[in-house]
């Protein structure tokens, strides 16, 4: 509860994090069929980078400001800042939009949302900014439940954002059991599992235990802006994908190698792009 993404919005992990989904987004809606987004600690829809909490931290000055205005993107890159250039109206970078606007403003009719937001000031926000949106469902409650709460849905197509603060020890195991739950509920469920990257030693353990859960294709996906064992904090973060619509995978490697060169602080940047489980 003490978490706030306000101060760290637009960093280097919302960046990677935020085009991979967006992606993913995309992906899915080369259907027609609707689908449904599910959100599991969503924040607050937008954020002012000139605001109190960013100028605290000034952390988007190292991630979305660095994309900010340049004419050599690679296109999934691209499409993202697209995205965020939406919620700014001249040439200034000044609002990030959190992933629920991020993936609310290339919603179609058919789809729909599924917002959690444990915070109560955060939650009151985010409910607010989506009023009127009858495709939009707002909860105060505990990300974690989301799967138990709402899989299957009826549009049969799902996907799911895990992105929680980390602020707790037995995090990575909580978000392993959701990631089973939700495919035993609805196997065909898309998950977008975000971590970060700080303890090497508890990486390993959940790297093991994620290959053997018995969830079906399971693709890791880092990047990391600074060395691994750097001591200075989050030094990259990464996703675990289950089920990625296809070819994620082929842009992904792409434009990672790029990505990981213009993000990185201390040296060089590095990514890391392989199957902990099925594969394509």
């Amino acid at each position: 509860m003490n978490y706030r993404h306000s101060y760290h919005a637009g960093n280097h992990a919302d960046v990677f994090k935020h085009a991979v989904l967006l992606r993913m987004s995309q992906l899915m809606q080369r259907k027609e069929t609707p689908y449904c987004y599910l959100d599991s600690h969503a924040g607050t829809a937008l954020y002012d980078l000139q605001g109190e909490a960013s100028g605290k931290t000034g952390e988007y000055l190292e991630g979305i400001a660095r994309l900010w205005g340049r004419k050599d993107l690679p296109a999934l890159l691209q499409g993202y800042v697209d995205s965020v250039g939406e919620q700014n109206q001249d040439t200034d970078l000044r609002y990030y939009p959190g992933s629920p606007q991020l993936i609310a403003a290339g919603l179609r009719e058919q789809d729909r949302m599924i917002l959690s937001e444990l915070h109560p000031e955060d939650a009151a926000i985010l409910r607010e900014h989506f009023i009127g949106d009858p495709r939009v469902a707002v909860h105060q409650r505990d990300g974690y439940e989301l799967a138990k709460a709402f899989l299957p849905v009826a549009e049969k197509r799902a996907l799911w954002l895990l992105d929680p603060p980390f602020e707790r020890g037995d995090d990575f195991d909580r978000c392993l059991t959701a990631m089973q739950v939700a495919i035993q509920r609805m196997r065909q469920t898309v998950i977008a599992l975000w971590y970060p990257i700080k303890d090497e030693r508890l990486l390993r353990d959940f790297y093991r235990q994620t290959a053997a859960a018995g969830l079906p294709k399971v693709l890791r996906v880092e990047l990391t802006v600074r060395p691994a064992d750097t001591s200075l904090g989050l030094n990259g973060s990464g996703l675990i994908l289950v089920n990625p619509p296809w070819p994620l995978w082929e842009e992904l490697e792409e434009v990672l190698p790029w990505l990981a060169s213009q993000l990185a602080q201390s040296g060089s940047g590095a990514w890391r792009l392989d199957w902990l489980a099925g594969g394509p």
